[in-house]
């Protein structure tokens, strides 16, 4: 099945949105939540499964919604079908602060491997599913485990990251990053994970124990912000329980009179 080619336009800067323009009887299919807005004349309905594989039964539909359980994500895709007579739109957003990505699937070899939480939507005829990573030090140190997701077809694609997106074209160097900062990879990339140095800087170099090495030939997406550093900075100036935040006050006292 060939994706529906759909329009998009991309808002804003810091906190993106991105409006999905429909034809009639185009659907675009999206994580449960992430609809922000829809025009008159768009219905949408829950299903298990993506559409990829219309003629699926109802136990490869389950088959498929339980791998997809397994990243942490919703059994189930909310479609979104414009059921009216012109053009409408639909708008999606991220659930934190950071950057949307656009990715035309077919100039990328109709597959891209990427973090098991940065899909928002795609044109119905994507195919979601999970990839798991065949290296024990990717799986465990890796950050996102063993399980990546991975989306293929011909497309549109949405996925969505913390702060700023870097787009690296690799053409058989290697990169290495932050386990955290990786947003997604494409082509024949290999991905694995190395020790950040020696035992000192392991230890004190403030950069994580191991970092994510990825090369061979193909792009990549790196996000400045991973939610997981994000969380960190507020849980560490969220207030206790007498009500005083961790880092209020100086080395000399909490400044209280």
């Amino acid at each position: 099945m060939r994706c529906h080619e759909v329009d998009y336009e991309i808002r804003g800067h810091d906190m993106q949105l991105v409006e999905v323009e429909l034809d009639p009887q185009e659907t675009v299919i999206a994580e449960a939540g992430a609809m922000t807005f829809m025009e008159e004349g768009i219905n949408f309905e829950t299903r298990l499964g993506d559409g990829s594989e219309p003629d699926q039964g109802f136990i490869g539909k389950l088959f498929s919604a339980g791998k997809r359980a397994l990243t942490g994500e919703s059994v189930f895709t909310t479609h979104f079908t414009n059921e009216g007579s012109g053009k409408k739109r639909v708008g999606f957003s991220a659930p934190y602060p950071g950057s949307i990505v656009a990715l035309d699937m077919s100039r990328f070899g109709e597959k891209i491997t990427c973090q098991k939480d940065s899909f928002l939507c795609a044109a119905l005829g994507t195919k979601v599913s999970i990839a798991f990573n065949r290296k024990l030090g990717a799986g465990f140190f890796g950050g996102e485990g063993f399980i990546l997701q991975k989306l293929e077809g011909d497309g549109m694609a949405f996925i969505h990251a913390g702060g700023t997106v870097v787009e690296r074209e690799l053409k058989g160097e290697t990169l290495r990053l932050d386990t955290g900062c990786l947003v997604g990879f494409s082509g024949d990339i290999d991905y694995d994970i190395e020790r950040a140095g020696g035992l000192k800087s392991m230890v004190f170099g403030g950069e994580g124990i191991f970092l994510a090495g990825l090369k061979g030939h193909g792009t990549v997406w790196i996000q400045s912000l991973p939610f997981s550093r994000l969380a960190d900075r507020i849980l560490a100036n969220a207030p206790s329980i007498d009500g005083k935040r961790k880092g209020e006050g100086s080395v000399l006292g909490s400044g209280d009179n």
